[in-house]
Order: C-alpha cells, then sequence, then structure tokens
C-alpha cells in the first residue's frame, strides 16, 4: 500500500477537534495557515504559559488512520480531525519513524517529525477511556504513545486527501521519537 494522506483539517483557535476541509496549506516555520497551532514559536497554551519564546515544535499533528480503525474495535467512534489532528493518513507507520524523518508530501510540502504527541486530560473529556486507549505498554513496561506524531514544515505548500507521502529518513543512528 501507498502512504498518502485521507484527510486534512485546521480550526482557529484553541480546540480539541478540528474541522475536515478539502485541502490545507502549510507555510514554512509555522505550520498550518489558519490553525490556532500556527506560529513561529510555540502555541499550546500551557507551554506558552511556561515559556512564550520557545520554537514551535508542533507546526503540524499528523495521525494514522490504522489508529481509528484500532479505536473502533475497542469502542470508540474516532474520525479524522476528531484528535485535533491537521493530516490524517493511511499507509504509513508514522509511530516506527525517527526522530528528523523528512515527510514529502503533495508537490512541494515537506514536513520534518520533532516528536510524539503526548495524550493529554483532554482526550478523555473527549471520549471517556480514550486517553488509556491511546496508551500501551510493551513487554518490558515502557510506553507507547499512539496519539499522533508532530512536525515543523521545511517547505510549504497545499496538502490535500490522496496526496502521496514520501519518506526521507535521517542519517543513521537514528533517534527514536519522544514526546515534545
Amino acid at each position: 500500500m501507498t502512504a498518502s494522506v485521507l484527510s486534512v483539517s485546521l480550526r482557529a483557535g484553541h480546540m480539541f477537534s478540528k474541522d475536515v476541509a478539502p485541502r490545507i496549506r502549510v507555510v514554512a516555520g509555522f505550520g498550518v495557515e489558519g490553525d490556532g497551532h500556527y506560529g513561529e514559536t510555540v502555541q499550546h497554551r500551557s507551554r506558552v504559559r511556561a515559556n512564550p519564546l520557545q520554537p514551535n515544535l508542533r507546526q503540524a499533528h499528523l495521525i494514522q488512520a490504522e489508529l481509528f480503525d484500532d479505536l473502533r474495535v475497542k469502542g470508540f467512534e474516532i474520525v479524522a480531525g476528531d484528535l485535533g489532528e491537521n493530516i490524517t493518513t493511511r499507509g504509513i507507520d508514522l509511530l516506527a519513524l525517527p526522530s528528523g524523518t523528512i515527510l514529502r508530501i503533495g508537490a512541494q510540502a515537506r514536513i520534518e517529525l520533532t516528536g510524539l504527541r503526548n495524550p493529554c486530560q483532554q482526550i478523555d473529556s473527549f471520549q471517556e477511556g480514550l486517553a488509556t486507549a491511546v496508551l500501551e505498554r510493551t513487554v518490558d513496561g515502557r510506553l507507547i504513545r499512539k496519539a499522533g506524531v508532530m512536525g515543523i514544515i521545511l517547505t510549504g505548500g497545499d496538502i490535500m486527501p490522496g496526496d502521496s507521502i514520501g519518506v526521507d529518513l535521517p542519517p543513521e543512528p537514528f533517534r527514536p521519537l519522544e514526546p515534545v
């Protein structure tokens, strides 16, 4: 299966879910135009309170649609945009990619993966028990966060459903994605 964009979403302001759109425009160094997390410096409210001058490592939020399939089996009804992602993918294991991976999306956009989304308490406010459902532990006790990955925009452009996704891995040794 070829990796592709299933859906794109954005929302002005700081709401948990985002609205599905026919396309989004990403801007290098800033994020998704018109989205509440658009900016060169951190836009997440708790991080702004801590230090508003931090670089914005969360300019775009991506989730693989395969997570929604897994959650559906557990009794949750999740659709694109519900968990606040800007880009919903299919056919790529985003969580397995190393930090610094560059995703080539559509004709021009390039997004560098900076880390994992750390699920917050708002997930349980959206659907009770969902926070636990997007976290797992390996047999050795390591926590697996499945609520998506975050990235910065290297090259801007329009992204729309059906766009292909190419992957450029960083030089070895690979560093695993950590929460940002």
